[in-house]
């Protein structure tokens, strides 16, 4: 209705000409002008000076219903039709959620229960390779969550472009493909990248590098493990082949914490063939000797698996596997590496993390196993359960 239809109707109502200039004259005056306005119930303060009631008492009233969900995130770029400007993402503040967690379970059932399960990488370098075998495993994406986190170095920012490349390819896609969310952290603390791939094998720099990479896998689990995650899949960012049905495999064995056996695919120049051979010596069982150096430490001394320097003589999972044996076998073990390890998130919630300091002189992935032995949940490895390393 235009402004000359408003007039020619109320002209043919005289009642209403007198009444609709009488209240708009009285709105004017209360809002602006008045300091009385008792006759509207607002006590003797002026309307502009109005308070709702959770403004007075400091409290916030939020209706329990699906019309009042938290905002999304999306990847795709929304404007204003208005004005053409690109509207900023929404982010709710005063979300009051509750959780009950003791509804939330991990069971050998995951996939057919819908158990949401956590895959956390540290990622140091974005290999393509990682990033095909992660969309090939076959655990439906609505109950997987990724979560990484980045070193700020020159090397970390050309690894996030790909890595967010990569996510926005998927998350813009179709609705099926996507993952339920997905995490992208940049490490605050001490770098976990400074060293190349030789050096960073050296038994002199593991306390320092071990303790930097301890750093980041706790600052990422404790950004991204959230109120529905049941399992924590650890897999490193240099691991580019499992089978598809990784998870389904693992979570199957329902055990709080299992590690699968980490390979090497490679050149064998003198069989002048394709081979394998074991990557990953941090899954191991305790041994007399092993305990016996750790008594005969400083309380700052570590050791470290897998150099011959340090001779514990623990058995090695990486030396069990059999070719011919069942690929469901298991192996108790007392130390596990992060190449690919599954916890139950209750392990994590019970405050298993990865210490960054000498633990029982165990530190890093190792040292969670010990803390996790502490707080009485069993270890277990997967000796004939291949994944594979890349090759170097």
């Amino acid at each position: 209705m235009n402004i000359n239809m408003l007039f020619f109707r109320l002209k043919r109502l005289p009642l209403a000409s007198l009444i609709f200039p009488s209240i708009s004259i009285f709105l004017i005056y209360m809002i602006f002008f008045a300091n009385n306005v008792s006759i509207l119930g607002i006590d003797q303060s002026a309307i502009k000076n109005h308070k709702w009631a959770h403004e007075i008492e400091g409290t916030w009233y939020f209706p329990f219903s699906s019309k009042f969900k938290m905002p999304k995130y999306s990847y795709k770029k929304k404007s204003n039709w208005l004005s053409n400007d690109f509207v900023e993402d929404i982010i709710p503040e005063g979300h009051i959620a509750h959780y009950d967690l003791n509804k939330l379970h991990s069971t050998k059932d995951a996939m057919k229960l819908k158990e949401h399960v956590l895959i956390a990488t540290p990622m140091q370098t974005f290999h393509d390779a990682y990033w095909s075998n992660l969309l090939k495993m076959s655990y439906p994406r609505s109950l997987l969550e990724l979560g990484f986190i980045i070193p700020r170095t020159p090397t970390g920012d050309e690894t996030l472009k790909k890595l967010e490349a990569a996510v926005k390819n998927v998350q813009t896609g179709k609705v099926e493909d996507r993952f339920a969310k997905i995490t992208i952290l940049r490490q605050d603390s001490q770098s976990f990248d400074k060293l190349g791939e030789k050096e960073r094998h050296s038994l002199a720099v593991q306390k320092e590098r071990r303790s930097a990479m301890a750093l980041a896998r706790n600052e990422l689990l404790f950004s991204s493990i959230g109120p529905s995650t049941s399992w924590v899949l650890w897999l490193d960012a240099d691991i580019v082949e499992t089978p598809a049905t990784v998870i389904q495999d693992m979570t199957n064995h329902n055990k709080p914490v299992l590690a699968a056996n980490v390979y090497q695919r490679f050149f064998d120049k003198e069989k002048n063939e394709n081979s394998i051979r074991p990557y990953d010596f941090n899954n191991w069982a305790e041994s007399e000797k092993g305990l016996e150096i750790a008594k005969n430490m400083n309380e700052d001394e570590i050791i470290v698996e897998g150099y011959a320097e340090i001779a514990t003589y623990r058995p090695l999972m990486a030396h069990f596997y059999d070719k011919a044996g069942k690929i469901d076998a298991l192996m108790a073990l007392d130390g596990v590496g992060g190449g690919c390890t599954l916890v139950k998130a209750e392990v994590h919630r019970d405050g298993a993390m990865f210490p960054n300091f000498p633990f029982y002189h165990l530190i890093e992935t190792e040292g969670f196993a010990k803390m996790a032995k502490r707080l009485n949940y069993e270890i277990f490895g997967l000796p004939n359960y291949l994944v594979y390393h890349i090759e170097e």
